[in-house]
């Protein structure tokens, strides 16, 4: 399957150097705690997609933002980057989403996935190594499953209409290691989230589906064990094994993946190949809520990055609003949110021109040092937060105050509370926010969420700035100035995308670029 087309990136190795690597510290599921992640020269990572419908919504865009963050650590560090991403285009959501619509279950699912595809492309996600969708793959499950059931992994249920197969959980004694839940938060999540533990001929209630016989109205495909389509978790560990192998590096994907889903996948691998732990690290991202709840396809409060890019949003801004709050946190979006994201940006793209017009042996210091301390942040369980903080006390530092009011979004009566910016939390109570004035971070004490995907997208329309998704050109208004230099009309070479700057605004600007994927 296509991916979509690579960003213009800032060459890693011209902005950082060539023998800084910077050692990387995150966080694994499995064992609860921080850890080296250490690869070989060749880092292996791989990262559950979409089923596609509703794409793509902002708790999608926050789970590949945030691998796209460590894939550009791990390049950062000379890593060869071999990302695999699948997509779940045969699974039973796609099929009951395409019946309710009354439209056919491919159409849907290559309409959502080309969608998917061109929110990525304009977010500036590095595409994956191997882009796979779970239909091209059948042929890899298939061979998984007849192992399964050759090693004694795996059993059909005796049942003549539909002699469904399925995984024996006792075939791997460390099955349970990767979420660590007891056997009754198991059997809730795994009743939740697609299982069936009430199957008549189950030897065990969390024993999961690797093959479905054929039913009426469902598509099917021949195997040795009867026509049928694959489980969920199967198609995941077919596909990791085969382009990554046994054991790889990373499984990454959003935390209400962690069980049933990465459970299932990691014992499939395991039972499958004989290892005792299919990926050194298990990540998963926070989910993201609007108005203190939980964006859900079932609830329907989702916001779409198609709808943000049509409104005139800046890419950039999209990543930054996610960038203030941790990976691993539930965070909170609101239209404020998003505005002082747009509000942040213009102040960062400010410092750098004045950088760039006031280039000194002092600026080039100050450059430097702000690039080891974001790189080191950034190699800390991805600290996004604690990288936004260090670029606005840089920035803060730099920019007059006058100045300030004179950015896009900001009110020149109200410029204090203008440049203030919420740090997101799932919690419905009031944001905290940050200001950012004579180079000094203050905390206020204000704020309030809309919950409406239409308020962020006319907020959004009103603070984008510069940059609009999909295209290279400036939005108009009375208020917006003109702060991006001439990042995206430097021709395609990587390297040259910010040679017109200053020593050290090139060095901030490219890091920026390169590591955050920020344009300034």
């Amino acid at each position: 399957m296509q991916s979509w087309q690579k960003p213009l990136v800032a060459d890693f190795r011209s902005v950082v150097g060539e023998d800084q690597p910077v050692p990387l510290h995150m966080w694994d599921t499995a064992s609860r705690e921080v850890t080296p992640l250490t690869p070989s020269d060749e880092a292996t990572v791989y990262v559950c997609g979409i089923t596609p419908y509703d794409s793509t919504h902002l708790g999608h865009a926050a789970t590949y933002l945030t691998f796209d963050v460590l894939n550009r650590q791990l390049l950062a560090n000379g890593h060869r980057v071999n990302f695999v991403q699948n997509v779940t285009d045969v699974d039973d959501p796609l099929f009951e989403r395409a019946q309710r619509d009354g439209v056919d279950w491919q159409e849907l699912g290559e309409e959502q996935t080309d969608l998917f595809r061109q929110d990525m492309a304009n977010l500036g996600v590095i595409p994956p190594t191997s882009y796979i969708g779970a239909v091209e793959a059948i042929p890899d499950v298939i061979d998984m499953v007849s192992t399964l059931l050759d090693n004694g992994s795996a059993y059909v249920v005796d049942d003549p209409a539909y002699p469904d197969v399925y995984a024996d959980r006792t075939a791997t004694p460390q099955f349970g290691y990767e979420s660590r839940y007891d056997e009754a938060t198991m059997e809730q999540f795994f009743s939740e989230r697609g299982g069936d533990p009430d199957r008549p001929g189950k030897r065990d209630p969390l024993d999961s589906l690797l093959w479905r016989a054929e039913r009426p109205g469902e598509p099917a495909w021949d195997s040795p064990f009867g026509r049928g389509r694959p489980g969920w978790h199967i198609e995941c560990a077919a596909i990791a094994a085969r382009y990554l192998g046994s054991h790889f590096d990373v499984q990454g994907g959003g935390e209400d993946l962690i069980f049933p889903h990465h459970e299932y996948s990691a014992a499939h691998v395991e039972a499958a190949c004989g290892v005792e732990r299919m990926a050194d690290h298990y990540m998963h991202t926070g989910l993201i809520a609007l108005g203190g709840v939980k964006m859900s396809k079932s609830l329907g409060n989702l916001v779409f990055v198609s709808r943000l890019c049509n409104a005139g949003t800046d890419p950039s801004s999209i990543r930054l609003a996610l960038y203030t709050g941790h990976y691993r946190d539930q965070r909170n979006w609101s239209d404020a949110l998003l505005a002082a994201a747009s509000r942040r940006l213009a102040l960062w793209r400010t410092a750098i021109e004045t950088v760039h017009t006031h280039n000194d042996a002092d600026s080039e210091a100050r450059a430097s040092r702000l690039v080891d301390d974001v790189r080191q942040a950034l190699a800390t369980d991805l600290d996004t937060p604690a990288a936004v903080d260090l670029i606005d006390e840089w920035a803060g530092g730099i920019v007059d105050k006058e100045k300030i009011w004179d950015l896009p979004g900001v009110d020149g009566k109200n410029a204090h509370e203008s440049l203030s910016v919420p740090v997101p939390c799932a919690a419905p109570a009031a944001d905290d926010k940050l200001s950012v004035a004579q180079g000094k971070i203050t905390i206020l004490d204000d704020g309030k969420d809309s919950e409406a995907d239409a308020k962020s997208v006319e907020l959004a329309s009103a603070t984008a700035g510069t940059q609009r998704c999909g295209a290279h050109s400036h939005a108009s208004g009375e208020l917006t100035v003109d702060l991006l230099p001439a990042t995206h009309q430097r021709g395609n070479d990587p390297s040259a995308l910010y040679s017109h700057l200053s020593p050290a605004a090139t060095l901030v600007a490219g890091y920026v670029d390169a590591l955050l994927g920020l344009k300034l």
